[in-house]
């Protein structure tokens, strides 16, 4: 039997990559819902009990939610949110932070993809805090930039309108100025 995968957030830009990415395997069945029960309680609760595998790829607060429903289900959960990326019980998705990892991912219930950011850090810094060249507590300046499409989907809406023009818009927009970064807290841990 095929394994099923829900993809919760479907209509997301995150999803729909994903979905692309699935699109021409075999192997695989990815259940969708129909457009009007997309934000249905019921039918998303029912589609995501029915799969195999679970792909979140919601807001933070739409995820633990989602997580919530499936907390004594036997359905393998990966979390594309930051929801449960510090969060006791599930395994962090970087199969290169430690050996083991990978195995452990391959073995988990419940998988939080890491973010960008913090992937960049995590994977610089640790062979550094490995080979003992920099103290954990080492402070770190990061300088980060995104491609827009890190902005989301009003963001890509924004910088792909053909009729802004490339000229009308900011070389760089800089956002979350003077705010605890939210990948701050999964490069700490």
């Amino acid at each position: 039997m095929r394994p099923k995968i829900y993809i919760d957030g479907q209509a997301g830009t995150t999803a729909l990559r994903i979905r692309d990415w699935l699109s021409g395997r075999d192997d695989l069945e990815v259940v969708t819902l129909p457009e009007a029960l997309r934000k249905d309680h019921a039918a998303r609760k029912k589609a995501l009990h029915d799969a195999t595998i679970v792909l979140l790829c919601l807001p933070d607060d739409a995820a633990r939610e989602a997580a919530n429903w499936l907390a004594d289900s036997p359905v393998r959960i990966l979390d594309a949110s930051t929801a449960h990326r510090v969060t006791d019980g599930w395994v962090y998705g970087l199969p290169e932070l430690v050996t083991g990892q990978r195995e452990q991912i391959a073995k988990a219930k419940q998988v939080a993809n890491p973010g960008c950011y913090a992937s960049a850090v995590i994977l610089l810094a640790r062979p550094l805090v490995d080979a003992g060249l920099i103290a954990p507590e080492t402070p770190l300046s990061i300088h980060a930039l995104s491609g827009y499409s890190g902005g989301g989907r009003a963001m890509i809406e924004r910088w792909e309108d053909p009729k802004r023009g490339l000229l009308n818009l900011p070389h760089e927009a800089p956002y979350s100025i003077g705010k605890l970064h939210k990948h701050i807290s999964e490069i700490i841990r």
